[in-house]
């Protein structure tokens, strides 16, 4: 895990997430942002779904030797895809969940509209995503300590009830769990405390270090991960419900 390690440790996130979801063998998933596709091949060995494994920074060849090399690889199917641009069929997905990459392009008013394509009614959309127990916005800014750390891409982190707003009031999906971490900036320090001393990567070791700076600055006070489920809704009820929305 240390040496595919591009950020919190996706494996403990989708644990947590996979209490909200509900997964069977057979299951068509798309592991959106998946990054060296830890995810993929967690989601392949311990609910025996088949799994589209998309990310736009690794080259599928990458994530396919590692499919192959632990056994999946006639489970999961490695795609280099960006968010905004998927080459999937519609309703192609019995469930879509992303693990650490949502926030970077699923705050954009406009894509829940247009991921829920991609997924069956009744489907599932889990993400995990580092979050905030207040707004930005009440704050004032972004505190020094999280600029510092996370820089201006700190916009991007929001609190659980922002999500749930902005997902209910699409009328495309019932959320079905919306909640933070309690203690979640404690795993995330301990995941950095071992990449900074364990990872062959120097940046990531650096990376690792500035991170750990800012949690313990933070200490919990706005830190942590929320973690957002949904069910696409039938096409009547989204219909109905945007009609309603309207009036």
């Amino acid at each position: 895990m240390v040496d595919n390690c591009m950020g919190p440790n996706p494996l403990w996130l989708l644990e947590d997430l996979g209490r909200d979801c509900s997964l069977r063998p057979g299951m068509k998933v798309l592991d959106l942002g998946c990054g060296l596709g830890m995810t993929s091949i967690f989601l392949a060995r311990e609910y025996g779904v088949e799994v589209w494994a998309s990310e736009l920074w690794v080259a599928p060849e990458e994530n396919t030797a590692r499919f192959e090399q632990t056994g999946v690889v006639d489970q999961v199917h490695a795609v280099r895809a960006e968010a905004h641009d998927l080459p999937f069929e519609s309703e192609q997905f019995d469930a879509i969940l992303s693990v650490g990459s949502y926030h970077y392009f699923g705050t954009d008013d406009l894509y829940l509209g247009y991921i829920g394509k991609f997924l069956k009614a009744g489907g599932q959309l889990s993400i995990a995503v580092p979050s905030l127990h207040r707004e930005l916005r009440a704050l004032g800014g972004i505190p020094e300590y999280l600029r510092s750390g996370a820089g201006w891409e700190a916009l991007a982190f929001h609190t659980p009830e922002w999500w749930r707003f902005q997902w209910e009031q699409t009328g495309l999906v019932e959320v079905t769990a919306s909640r933070a971490q309690p203690d979640g900036w404690l795993d995330w320090k301990l995941w950095c405390e071992v990449c900074a001393e364990h990872s062959p990567n120097e940046l990531v070791r650096q990376g690792s270090r500035d991170t750990i700076s800012m949690l313990d600055t933070d200490r919990g006070e706005l830190l942590t991960f929320a973690l957002i489920t949904g069910q696409k809704k039938e096409p009547s009820e989204q219909y109905f419900s945007s009609m309603s929305a309207s009036l």
